[in-house]
Protein backbone atom coordinates (compact mmCIF):
# COMPACT_ATOMS: atom_id res chain seq x y z
CA UNK A 1 0.00 0.00 0.00
CA UNK A 2 3.15 2.79 0.79
CA UNK A 3 4.75 1.56 -2.38
CA UNK A 4 2.09 2.12 -4.63
CA UNK A 5 1.39 5.68 -2.64
CA UNK A 6 4.31 6.90 -3.65
CA UNK A 7 4.24 5.33 -7.27
CA UNK A 8 0.42 7.53 -7.63
CA UNK A 9 3.04 10.62 -5.79
CA UNK A 10 5.44 10.59 -8.62
CA UNK A 11 2.95 10.46 -11.33
CA UNK A 12 1.49 13.54 -10.44
CA UNK A 13 3.32 16.78 -10.47
CA UNK A 14 2.93 19.08 -7.60
CA UNK A 15 1.58 21.57 -9.26
CA UNK A 16 -1.08 19.89 -11.12
CA UNK A 17 -3.26 19.32 -8.34
CA UNK A 18 -3.80 23.00 -7.38
CA UNK A 19 -3.78 24.14 -11.11
CA UNK A 20 -6.77 21.19 -12.00
CA UNK A 21 -8.70 22.42 -8.65
CA UNK A 22 -11.09 25.19 -9.27
CA UNK A 23 -10.23 28.26 -7.03
CA UNK A 24 -12.68 29.33 -4.15
CA UNK A 25 -13.94 33.03 -4.78
CA UNK A 26 -11.93 34.93 -1.67
CA UNK A 27 -13.96 36.85 0.40
CA UNK A 28 -11.77 39.43 1.01
CA UNK A 29 -12.05 40.82 -2.30
CA UNK A 30 -15.02 42.03 -4.31
CA UNK A 31 -16.07 39.62 -7.06
CA UNK A 32 -15.11 41.04 -10.60
CA UNK A 33 -18.62 42.51 -12.52
CA UNK A 34 -20.20 40.33 -14.88
CA UNK A 35 -20.57 41.11 -18.34
CA UNK A 36 -24.21 42.19 -19.70
CA UNK A 37 -25.65 41.86 -23.07
CA UNK A 38 -28.00 44.92 -22.86
CA UNK A 39 -26.60 48.33 -22.05
CA UNK A 40 -26.15 49.97 -18.81
CA UNK A 41 -27.48 53.57 -17.90
CA UNK A 42 -27.65 55.18 -14.85
CA UNK A 43 -30.94 55.16 -13.59
CA UNK A 44 -31.03 59.20 -12.02
CA UNK A 45 -29.64 60.58 -15.12
CA UNK A 46 -32.38 58.56 -17.26
CA UNK A 47 -34.81 60.05 -14.44
CA UNK A 48 -33.68 63.45 -14.83
CA UNK A 49 -34.28 63.35 -18.58
CA UNK A 50 -37.60 61.75 -18.06
CA UNK A 51 -38.51 64.54 -16.18
CA UNK A 52 -37.47 67.07 -17.80
CA UNK A 53 -39.32 65.54 -21.35
CA UNK A 54 -42.23 65.58 -19.26
CA UNK A 55 -42.20 68.95 -17.74
CA UNK A 56 -41.68 70.03 -21.59
CA UNK A 57 -44.68 68.25 -22.82
CA UNK A 58 -46.81 69.43 -20.21
CA UNK A 59 -45.98 72.78 -21.62
CA UNK A 60 -48.25 75.41 -23.89
CA UNK A 61 -44.48 75.84 -26.20
CA UNK A 62 -44.83 71.92 -27.24
CA UNK A 63 -48.12 72.02 -28.11
CA UNK A 64 -47.65 75.19 -29.99
CA UNK A 65 -44.86 73.66 -31.60
CA UNK A 66 -46.40 69.84 -32.85
CA UNK A 67 -49.64 72.13 -33.62
CA UNK A 68 -47.23 74.01 -36.18
CA UNK A 69 -45.71 70.84 -37.13
CA UNK A 70 -48.96 69.48 -37.81
CA UNK A 71 -50.62 72.06 -40.14
CA UNK A 72 -47.22 72.26 -42.08
CA UNK A 73 -47.20 68.71 -42.28
CA UNK A 74 -51.20 68.54 -43.54
CA UNK A 75 -50.32 71.37 -46.07
CA UNK A 76 -47.13 69.79 -47.41
CA UNK A 77 -48.68 66.69 -48.33
CA UNK A 78 -51.84 68.27 -50.05
CA UNK A 79 -50.29 71.47 -51.80
CA UNK A 80 -47.21 70.27 -52.97
CA UNK A 81 -46.04 68.80 -55.86
CA UNK A 82 -47.06 65.02 -56.19
CA UNK A 83 -43.08 64.03 -56.45
CA UNK A 84 -42.62 65.95 -53.51
CA UNK A 85 -45.22 64.45 -51.12
CA UNK A 86 -44.01 61.81 -48.67
CA UNK A 87 -47.45 61.07 -46.98
CA UNK A 88 -50.61 61.33 -48.89
CA UNK A 89 -53.93 62.24 -48.02
CA UNK A 90 -55.20 59.79 -45.04
CA UNK A 91 -51.74 60.60 -43.49
CA UNK A 92 -50.87 57.29 -42.27
CA UNK A 93 -47.30 58.30 -41.44
CA UNK A 94 -48.40 61.20 -39.82
CA UNK A 95 -50.69 59.14 -37.71
CA UNK A 96 -47.52 56.61 -36.90
CA UNK A 97 -45.53 59.38 -35.98
CA UNK A 98 -48.23 60.57 -33.59
CA UNK A 99 -49.12 57.05 -32.02
CA UNK A 100 -45.24 56.57 -31.81
CA UNK A 101 -44.99 60.06 -29.74
CA UNK A 102 -47.64 59.39 -27.48
CA UNK A 103 -46.36 55.75 -26.67
CA UNK A 104 -42.95 57.12 -25.73
CA UNK A 105 -45.03 60.28 -23.97
CA UNK A 106 -46.91 58.06 -21.93
CA UNK A 107 -44.31 55.86 -19.65
CA UNK A 108 -42.31 59.60 -19.44
CA UNK A 109 -44.86 61.21 -17.46
CA UNK A 110 -45.26 57.77 -15.49
CA UNK A 111 -41.90 57.71 -14.79
CA UNK A 112 -41.54 61.37 -13.84
CA UNK A 113 -44.94 61.19 -11.66
CA UNK A 114 -43.69 58.24 -9.99
CA UNK A 115 -40.44 59.93 -9.14
CA UNK A 116 -42.68 62.93 -7.62
CA UNK A 117 -44.52 60.72 -5.62
CA UNK A 118 -41.18 58.94 -4.23
CA UNK A 119 -39.89 62.88 -3.35
CA UNK A 120 -43.14 63.70 -2.37
CA UNK A 121 -43.10 60.25 -0.02
CA UNK A 122 -39.99 61.24 1.65
CA UNK A 123 -40.54 64.93 2.50
CA UNK A 124 -43.88 63.68 3.86
CA UNK A 125 -42.20 61.47 6.13
CA UNK A 126 -39.40 64.17 7.08
CA UNK A 127 -42.50 66.39 8.15
CA UNK A 128 -43.98 63.17 9.76
CA UNK A 129 -40.56 63.31 11.85
CA UNK A 130 -40.01 67.03 12.32
CA UNK A 131 -43.61 67.21 13.77
CA UNK A 132 -42.75 64.45 16.11
CA UNK A 133 -40.49 66.17 17.17
CA UNK A 134 -41.74 69.63 17.20
CA UNK A 135 -44.91 68.04 19.44
CA UNK A 136 -42.10 66.41 21.92
CA UNK A 137 -40.04 69.50 22.34
CA UNK A 138 -43.47 71.48 22.85
CA UNK A 139 -44.77 68.94 25.67
CA UNK A 140 -40.73 69.12 27.13
CA UNK A 141 -41.33 73.23 27.14
CA UNK A 142 -44.56 72.88 29.00
CA UNK A 143 -43.57 70.36 31.71
CA UNK A 144 -40.72 72.99 32.36
CA UNK A 145 -42.63 75.83 32.57
CA UNK A 146 -44.78 74.22 35.20
CA UNK A 147 -42.41 73.31 36.76
CA UNK A 148 -41.10 76.58 36.94
CA UNK A 149 -44.50 77.91 37.85
CA UNK A 150 -44.58 75.54 41.21
CA UNK A 151 -41.04 76.65 41.73
CA UNK A 152 -42.15 80.20 41.61
CA UNK A 153 -45.26 79.96 44.12
CA UNK A 154 -42.52 78.86 46.99
CA UNK A 155 -40.21 81.36 46.20
CA UNK A 156 -40.46 84.98 48.22
CA UNK A 157 -41.46 87.72 46.06
CA UNK A 158 -41.01 91.56 46.79
CA UNK A 159 -44.26 92.23 47.88
CA UNK A 160 -44.11 89.34 50.86
CA UNK A 161 -40.57 90.67 51.69
CA UNK A 162 -41.51 93.90 51.92
CA UNK A 163 -44.61 92.95 54.10
CA UNK A 164 -42.60 90.84 56.42
CA UNK A 165 -39.70 93.58 56.81
CA UNK A 166 -42.66 96.23 57.53
CA UNK A 167 -44.01 94.06 60.29
CA UNK A 168 -40.34 93.40 61.74
CA UNK A 169 -40.42 97.45 61.85
CA UNK A 170 -43.37 97.75 63.50
CA UNK A 171 -42.39 94.67 65.81
CA UNK A 172 -39.15 96.54 66.53
CA UNK A 173 -40.64 99.71 67.09
CA UNK A 174 -43.10 98.24 69.42
CA UNK A 175 -39.93 96.87 71.82
CA UNK A 176 -38.28 99.68 72.17
CA UNK A 177 -41.33 102.03 73.02
CA UNK A 178 -41.70 99.19 75.69
CA UNK A 179 -38.32 99.09 76.71
CA UNK A 180 -38.10 103.24 77.02
CA UNK A 181 -41.02 102.51 79.49
CA UNK A 182 -39.48 100.17 81.82
CA UNK A 183 -36.25 102.21 82.00
CA UNK A 184 -38.53 105.36 82.48
CA UNK A 185 -39.83 103.70 85.79
CA UNK A 186 -36.95 102.36 87.01
CA UNK A 187 -35.44 105.41 88.25
CA UNK A 188 -38.57 106.21 90.57
CA UNK A 189 -38.21 102.82 91.90
CA UNK A 190 -34.98 103.58 92.94
CA UNK A 191 -35.52 106.86 94.40
CA UNK A 192 -38.22 105.71 96.88
CA UNK A 193 -35.42 102.50 97.82
CA UNK A 194 -32.24 104.55 98.79
CA UNK A 195 -29.46 102.51 98.59
CA UNK A 196 -27.65 101.08 102.01
CA UNK A 197 -29.30 98.26 103.75
CA UNK A 198 -33.00 97.57 104.12
CA UNK A 199 -35.17 97.40 107.28
CA UNK A 200 -35.63 93.68 106.43
CA UNK A 201 -31.56 93.17 106.71
CA UNK A 202 -31.22 94.16 110.18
Amino acid sequence: MAGERDAVRERTPVGATAAGRARAPRLDQPRPPRRRMLPEWDPEAFGRLSERIARFLGTGRFIVWMTVVIILWVLWNVSAPKELRFDQYPFIFLTLMLSLQASYAAPLILLAQNRQDDRDRVNLEQDRKQNERSIADTEYLTREIAALRIGLGEVATRDWIRSELEDLVKELEIRQNGHKEQHGSYPVMRAEHPPGRDADDR
